[in-house]
Order: structure tokens, then C-alpha cells, then sequence
């Protein structure tokens, strides 16, 4: 398997304008990720948090960026338009000569973000049902008919296509309803706030559902966002009480490295699982990105 190391960026206001026209350092943290071989940086996606939207930053990683693949980590799809997001998916693969990375979710357990999106939680998952085949459809076929509980389309289509063929998408989540529905309608997995074995369980439910459906889940396409606390920094409370609430059985430092050697240990870790693509996301500001990214160098010969 080809192992892929990314990076994350959530809520860093540091990184983003103070200013009209000034990009404060998020320019020089792409430039760095590109240079130094990073495989791809990826957005969470927080309505409520100081974080660009997702398909803002990914626009901008596109244009700066000559080889940094990039995508949502995740996106949240109930709530939204089928068919206008395959259409900004497409069109951002196609602008980057193919290096976007779908990566789909139903949005975190928070009373804010689902009011935002207007879908109540029960009708999710439904809602991800519905929207993801569509969605592969549009970027298929020359024009889609579509009749469904949610939404109806006659001669729906999608142009240019993405570059990328197929488009691979991956999906979010560590609920059993979650991983079976990634073993039937997706590409890839995107695990978060995970464990080495919660991952290897995850596999075996989405290997499962999968073969229940007629289908097989290409074992080069485990993926975990791995947490982490930058040099020079301690791990926030709102980290701890997050995992807490996500991982009640585990401890913060089964879940989060609090140092860049825990971290590297974490992937080896993940690796032994059968994960190979990683997703490091820091959970405090680095008191200098450029440093932070150059002492994540090594880490990044495992790739493959």
C-alpha cells in the first residue's frame, strides 16, 4: 500500500486575513506543505468556528498550490444542493488538473451547526444517501433524471467533468451506521478521533456492508485524521473534553500526540492496522508554522 501523509487546518485565525487583500501566513503554510512533499491539506468543516469554508480554502490551495492534492475533511452534505456541490467539486478538479478529494460527513453533534444546515439529525444520513449516488451520476452521465424523496431533477447535468476518473469519494464517521454506509456507497474512509483499534474494527464493518453490497473497499483507501499538539505547545481543554465526548473509554494521549515523536509512533501504529493515508491536524497554534512544518520532514519518509 502507498502511504500518504496530509496536513489539517481547523480554526487558526492567525493563518487568515486581518485585512482587506492580506492572507496573513496561510500562503506560506501551502507553500511549505508543496515543497516539502506533503501529500494533500485538508479543511474541517465548521460553520460556527474561525475557519474558512471549505470550498473557499480548497479554491485557494488550488491557485496557489502546483502540486498539493486538497479536500474537506469532511464535508457536510445534508443540507446542500446535489447538484450545484458536484458541480463545485468538478469544477475545482477541474481547475487543479485533478488533485480535489471529496470527502463527505453528516456534520458534528452540535445544535449551532445542524440549525445551520437546516436538516434535522434523523434526516441525515437519509440525505447522504440520496445525494451520493446522484452526485456520481452528474459526474458520469451526460444528463441525470432523478426521482427522489428529497429531490427531483429532469435533465440535470454537470460539465466540465472532474479530470479525476473515476472520482473517488471518501466518507467520514465511526458509528456502525456510519462505516456501513461507507462499505456501500463510498470509496474510502476517513477516520477521526480514532484509535488503532477502533480503526481495525471500522475495516471489518466497512469490508462487510461492502461485500454485502456486491462490492469490495480497496484496502489502499483507509485513511485517519490523526490530532496532534505542536511543538512548543500544551494540549488544549476543549481537546481534552472533545475526547471525552467522541472516545469516553480512551485517554487524551490515545487519542491526540502530544509530541511530534508520539505522532510518528500514532501512524506506525495506524499503519500496522491497515491504514495508509493520514491527515495530521494540529490542536494549537505553532508559535511558527515554517518550524513546525520543517520538524514534520521526517514523518514524512514513511510515504511510500
Amino acid at each position: 500500500m502507498k502511504i500518504r501523509i496530509g496536513y489539517g487546518l481547523g480554526a487558526v485565525p492567525s493563518l487568515y486575513p486581518s485585512a482587506k487583500n492580506d492572507l496573513g501566513g496561510l500562503g506560506g503554510v501551502v507553500d511549505d506543505l508543496d515543497r516539502l512533499g506533503f501529500d494533500s491539506l485538508w479543511f474541517p468543516e465548521r460553520i460556527n468556528a474561525a475557519q474558512l469554508d471549505p470550498i473557499v480554502a480548497m479554491a485557494y490551495v488550488a491557485g496557489r498550490s502546483e502540486r498539493l492534492k486538497f479536500g474537506p475533511a469532511v464535508s457536510v452534505i445534508p443540507g446542500r444542493n446535489p447538484v450545484l456541490m458536484a458541480k463545485m467539486l468538478a469544477s475545482l478538479d477541474v481547475v487543479s488538473g485533478g488533485r480535489c478529494l471529496p470527502a463527505f460527513g453528516l456534520g458534528i453533534a452540535n445544535t449551532a451547526e445542524h440549525q445551520a444546515f437546516m436538516v434535522d439529525r434523523t434526516d441525515r444520513g437519509p440525505w447522504l444517501n440520496e445525494a451520493l449516488p446522484l452526485m456520481r451520476r452528474l459526474w458520469t452521465e451526460d444528463v441525470v433524471d432523478h426521482v427522489g424523496e428529497r429531490f427531483s431533477f429532469t435533465g440535470a447535468r454537470v460539465l466540465p467533468k472532474p479530470i479525476q476518473s473515476p472520482f473517488e469519494v471518501w466518507l467520514g464517521g465511526q458509528a456502525p451506521s456510519e462505516l456501513r454506509r461507507t462499505g456501500r456507497l463510498a470509496d474510502g474512509w476517513l477516520a477521526s478521533f480514532a484509535t488503532p483499534m477502533s480503526v481495525a474494527t471500522g475495516i471489518e464493518v466497512i469490508e462487510n456492508a461492502a461485500a454485502d453490497a456486491g462490492r469490495a473497499m480497496d484496502r489502499g483507501h483507509i485513511g485517519v485524521l490523526i490530532p496532534y499538539v505542536p511543538s512548543g505547545s500544551t494540549l488544549p481543554t476543549a481537546a481534552v473534553e472533545r475526547v471525552a465526548a467522541r472516545q469516553p473509554d480512551a485517554k487524551p494521549e490515545d487519542i491526540i500526540a502530544t509530541s511530534h515523536q508520539a505522532l510518528a509512533d500514532m501512524v506506525d501504529a495506524f499503519i500496522d492496522v491497515g491504514a495508509s493515508k493520514f491527515v495530521l491536524l494540529p490542536f494549537a497554534e505553532p508559535a511558527d508554522w515554517h518550524a513546525e512544518l520543517e520538524q514534520l520532514a521526517p514523518i514524512l519518509d514513511k510515504q511510500t
